[in-house]
């Protein structure tokens, strides 16, 4: 087996992409019984989004594993914020505010967690402005919802076949050892970050790029993956070109969670230009593929091809079922 075919293996058993497929029975059970309310992108985009006169607000929310909570619970806080301020800015958005849940058994054991909260709410300048605590639990539980805006969308179902898939990612951290986690926030300037991630609704304002999805726990091709199934489409992959820090194995990058990653589907006669925005805010960003209508993913590494995953046969979030339309 060479190593392309090793890695593709990895990539495909990967848990962060399992925790993805466990959606299909969550979409599947609300396709059925969910009443027919309006929702301007189908599930299996970062974030809900409902028309009003204005734009259109966006809602999200992100639980937290007890093993997470209980080993790293000032980073889990700071983590409730980041990531959901993340999935507004994949979405064209930006954060309004958000709400958390915590349930604790006492209030000195909540106390990081709420640390870890306050810490990032100033650091992206999102207030925490209610929620819901029990502080007579057995044990730690962190729930986070935010509410953003956007004038124009970034949305996962909006890609389309012939374009350059692009990676941006902020390679300016560490790992939080010894977990998969790339850290390039809590120790980084905080207008920086804002500014960083302004960049996504201005690309989506200034009609560069209509189509994106942030970097989760599935790993950079397992988050490609994510956002070709809802544009119902394939590609192929370089993984050669992903960027990534050096002395950082290629496995261990695509199975982290970067804390500003992003994937783009864009416009070929668009791709320099949003390249060159990351670029001049010192994030890296390059072509790493190009989408097709295959609905197979395939891998690359510029001497050999594997193919990930086919859509056709088996779905990972199962939004194509949802929008009636069959893998068969």
């Amino acid at each position: 087996m060479n190593e392309l075919a090793q890695l593709t293996q990895t990539l495909r058993d990967y848990i962060g992409l399992a925790h993805k497929k466990d959606i299909s029975a969550v979409v599947e059970t609300l396709s059925k019984r969910m009443p027919n309310v309006k929702n301007d992108v189908t599930l299996g985009d970062d974030c809900a989004v409902i028309s009003d006169n204005e734009g259109f607000l966006l809602f999200a929310a992100e639980g937290f594993l007890e093993s997470f909570l209980t080993t790293q619970p000032w980073f889990a806080g700071y983590c409730g914020v980041m990531v959901n301020v993340s999935d507004i800015y994949a979405m064209g958005g930006r954060p309004i505010a958000v709400v958390d849940t915590i349930w604790s058994n006492g209030q000195a054991n909540a106390n990081p967690v709420l640390d870890g909260l306050l810490s990032a709410s100033n650091v992206y300048q999102v207030p925490i402005v209610g929620g819901h605590s029990n502080m007579r639990n057995d044990h730690l539980q962190l729930s986070v919802a935010i509410l953003g805006r956007a004038n124009k969308l970034l949305s996962s179902f909006a890609a389309k076949a012939g374009q350059k898939l692009l990676v941006a990612v902020d390679l300016r951290g560490r790992f939080h050892e010894p977990y998969a986690w790339w850290d390039a926030s809590t120790n980084s300037p905080a207008q920086r970050l804002r500014e960083d991630l302004e960049l996504l609704p201005q690309l989506a304002e200034s009609e560069l790029c209509e189509a994106a999805k942030d970097i989760s726990m599935a790993g950079t091709i397992g988050t490609i993956l994510m956002l070709l199934e809802c544009s119902r489409l394939g590609g192929v992959i370089d993984v050669s070109a992903i960027p990534r820090p050096e002395n950082v194995s290629l496995e261990r990058w695509l199975t982290c969670f970067p804390s500003y990653g992003f994937v783009l589907s864009v416009d070929e006669k668009n791709a320099n230009d949003v390249i060159a925005r990351f670029t001049q805010r010192d994030i890296a960003c390059a072509v790493v593929g190009k989408t097709d209508d295959s609905k197979r993913l395939r891998l690359t590494d510029n001497q050999n091809e594997e193919l990930f995953w086919d859509l056709n046969n088996s779905p990972l979030m199962g939004c194509g079922k949802f929008r009636g339309e069959s893998y068969a």
